[in-house]
């Protein structure tokens, strides 16, 4: 209902905070204030053949939890893993994610999940761990019956796709690694970022549910400083919408942890890493170290300081071209081998 909302007020020019037209009326639900005025009804305008329409279902863990999962355009299955503030449908409209995801769901068939304790998905979930992540995504794969797949990951879902590929190197026909990290906040040791982080932390105890934006700002501004003021907004609301206080405490602990580098080496699939060069929360050096660990990776250096590359971006052209005609020499090969073989 939330995102809903959200996405109404934001068709119409309106937000949480001016209320001009959608009201919050407390312990109530919500009033519409504006003023109404007939119109003859419009011709409904076609759909474009470049906006396809992605379905949502659910598969279930071993452990009885449930995880929403969207599945949008036709070819190579791509799969995007789980990263920080995941909703399937939210990030569908969003105008921080969904250039790149539409962008992705012309040329391939893209699937994305919201992992436990986010989104869709379940939140009330006794065990949020690295490991849990990667099961999730194997819960996923698994439910689709997805035999070879590419596999792209940003943030802490980098680290998810590598240690899946390193598991299952048949399964995993290209990676694709955007602003990720091999180790986590605290495994890099740095005294003056943890000492931030536990700071976020409890930031995110004080203030991550209340209706006032302003605690949230400070993650948003971290994630995308270029965001516009329509992109940041964006941002906060899917703070609000995406999970809990208490889970996202939880979820930024367990990235803290995370140290893949032991798998880097152990990485057969080919691989494409890219790195926004002023990225504050996953430092450019993290996605140098992913590409000198992982053999015969290429890295492309972004010209940003945004963790997501925003679509008014000069460089975000040159990354999602980069994605998605790296993507393509897969179905390219796997065409080519398919002729060979017959």
């Amino acid at each position: 209902m939330t995102s809903r909302i959200t996405a109404a007020r934001h068709a119409i020019g309106d937000s949480g905070e001016q209320q001009r037209f959608i009201r919050t009326v407390s312990r109530r639900g919500f009033r519409f204030v504006g003023e109404v005025r007939e119109q003859p009804p419009a011709v409904p305008a076609a759909k474009p053949d470049h906006a396809p329409a992605q379905e949502v279902s659910f598969c279930r863990t071993a452990e009885g939890i449930n995880l929403a999962v969207a599945v949008c355009g036709h070819g190579l299955p791509v799969v995007k893993t789980a990263n920080w503030m995941n909703h399937v449908e939210f990030d569908w409209q969003s105008p921080v994610w969904s250039p790149l995801l539409r962008r992705l769901a012309e040329q391939f068939r893209l699937i994305r999940y919201d992992e436990r304790g986010t989104g869709l998905s379940d939140w009330d979930v006794a065990d949020i761990s690295f490991e849990t992540f990667v099961r999730d995504l194997e819960t996923v794969v698994d439910a689709l019956r997805l035999d070879r797949f590419a596999l792209f990951g940003n943030a802490q879902g980098a680290a998810v796709a590598i240690v899946y590929a390193v598991r299952h190197p048949e399964r995993v026909s290209r990676l694709v690694l955007s602003g990720g990290y091999a180790q986590g906040w605290r495994a890099r040791g740095n005294p003056a970022e943890i000492e931030g982080r536990k700071a976020l932390l409890k930031l995110i105890e004080v203030g991550w549910g209340q209706d006032n934006p302003a605690f949230r700002q400070v993650f948003t501004s971290l994630m995308i400083p270029g965001g516009t003021l329509e992109q940041a907004q964006w941002v906060n609301d899917l703070q609000r919408v995406s999970t809990s206080p208490k889970n996202a405490a939880r979820l930024l602990q367990v990235f803290g942890d995370i140290d893949v580098t032991q798998f880097l080496p152990r990485v057969t699939a080919p691989t494409l890493v890219l790195h926004s060069r002023g990225d504050s929360p996953c430092p450019f050096e993290q996605g140098l170290m992913l590409a000198r660990g992982i053999p015969n990776a290429r890295f492309v250096a972004l010209e940003s300081r945004n963790n997501v590359i925003l679509s008014h971006e000069p460089t975000w052209g040159r990354s999602a071209d980069e994605i998605c005609a790296f993507l393509a020499e897969d179905r390219a090969y796997s065409g080519a081998a398919s002729k060979a073989a017959d």
